[in-house]
């Protein structure tokens, strides 16, 4: 797999540029739209050390999850989870 800048020329038909754009817009709205607006993502505070990775591996962790489950609605599924501590254990295959 090649990104559209290293390709010559001759190696990407129009055709292959728009299926690298659109591969690319489909990555950005499946995740990272999705950490922003329902995690308020770039309006985090956490810059140093290990913190800003951390807390996107958590992110990236329940999203996973929750798409796992089958769920649509990512930011509903996440302000009813948030409302009992013990709901998101069976997601990540925690039984009581």
């Amino acid at each position: 797999m090649y990104a559209v800048t290293t390709l010559e020329a001759h190696q990407a038909a129009p055709s292959d540029i728009a299926r690298f754009v659109r591969r690319h817009w489909g990555i950005e709205n499946r995740s990272h739209l999705v950490s922003d607006t329902t995690f308020a993502e770039d309006a985090s505070r956490l810059r140093t050390g290990n913190a800003p990775r951390a807390m996107a591996s958590f992110r990236n962790l329940a999203i996973g999850a929750l798409r796992l489950a089958g769920v649509t609605n990512l930011a509903k599924a996440t302000r009813h989870n948030a409302r009992d501590h013990t709901r998101p254990l069976p997601f990540i295959g925690i039984t009581t």
